[in-house]
């Protein structure tokens, strides 16, 4: 396993990052704690999860990943051996069961959150502790023009002052970004930078053949300001794996049990996706081990975050930290990508 660092911080991560977000809800503990089991063999030491998780987020399932870990923590007695990612939601979303639904990234509902995600993790420090959404109107979660809204939301000083207050107690080491715009990054990043505060280290993102919206305006900013990706959907919730090839819906597969997952499902998606996984086996490749050996090997990503309900699905998974893609398939992608860009953003 190759291991990279953690923005300008002192941790090494490895390149691949357990997921969790099914965990309570596609995955009980038993299976979550083998999954983890096997992870931490093949030297994986990075897990991210949220105080939102599982998804979809339901008021019935609500925190039920964390508590998964924490429990793991507790039987295992490895906590020091992991490096701990988690998130505090934002505003809206349809998310009315967290606090008062307000969500705001303010001092009330940060330390809120973080206690909360403490007591559950069953743990006094949280390694990476990430906004989850911007709590600003931009655009993200598919959306790519920016439309201005004037709102009421929190300063952006104000929210790192209270990330900067946890980090200084010893209850968080660093902070990161998610869903964030090139612009929202800079301004944090300039905020830490001339206030002498908490510097963000990474941003977790969606990255994945179908949407490389990252490499527009956010793939400088990760690697001159050393605030690398940290990907997510790196599968493009298993699309890319060939099982939805030709419409069809495997018994128990995420899309085939949500129907509000339709991000990467539109017919221009599925066209796509049909052309990547025919060059996947044109080559002799498993499609989704080729999808993520290519978004582990971009020079912007830190770690890619992979996630998995089954014990094949984690193996395949795993095995892809191995696969060099050769030019020849490189050239394949980017032949696609050239004529049906990022079709699900």
């Amino acid at each position: 396993m190759e291991y990279r660092k953690l923005g300008r911080t002192d941790l090494d991560v490895s390149a691949l990052c357990l997921g969790t977000m099914t965990w309570g809800e596609q995955n009980d503990a038993y299976e979550a704690f083998a999954q983890l089991d096997r992870a931490k063999a093949y030297g994986i030491n990075f897990i991210d999860t949220a105080e939102m998780y599982p998804v979809p987020p339901r008021a019935e399932t609500y925190s039920k990943t964390e508590q998964i870990i924490g429990e793991y923590f507790r039987q295992r007695g490895d906590r020091a051996d992991w490096i701990l990612a988690s998130k505090v939601a934002g505003p809206g979303n349809g998310i009315t069961h967290i606090r008062d639904a307000q969500l705001k990234h303010d001092r009330k509902h940060i330390v809120a959150a973080l206690d909360a995600s403490l007591k559950r993790l069953q743990t006094d420090w949280i390694d990476l502790y990430q906004l989850h959404w911007p709590e600003r109107p931009t655009n993200f979660f598919g959306q790519l023009g920016y439309q201005h809204q004037e709102s009421d939301s929190t300063p952006l000083e104000e929210t790192l002052d209270v990330l900067d207050e946890q980090v200084r107690a010893g209850k968080i080491r660093h902070i990161g970004l998610s869903n964030e715009t090139p612009w929202g990054t800079m301004k944090f990043l300039h905020l830490a930078e001339s206030r002498g505060q908490a510097r963000v280290a990474s941003i977790q993102n969606p990255y994945n053949l179908l949407n490389r919206s990252f490499e527009v305006g956010l793939a400088e900013v990760a690697i001159r300001e050393q605030c690398g990706l940290l990907a997510y959907s790196p599968l493009a919730f298993g699309m890319l794996s060939g099982k939805y090839e030709g419409g069809a819906r495997p018994h128990n597969a995420r899309i085939s049990l949500f129907s509000r997952f339709t991000r990467y499902t539109n017919p221009q998606a599925e066209a796509a996706c049909s052309r990547y996984v025919a060059l996947a086996r044109e080559h002799g490749l498993d499609p989704a081990q080729m999808a993520l050996a290519f978004v582990t090997s971009r020079p912007f990503v830190t770690s890619n975050i992979i996630g998995a309900t089954s014990p094949k699905q984690l193996e395949a998974n795993l095995a892809s930290s191995e696969l060099q893609l050769s030019d020849a398939v490189l050239e394949g992608i980017e032949a696609i990508h050239k004529t049906q860009p990022n079709p699900a953003p």
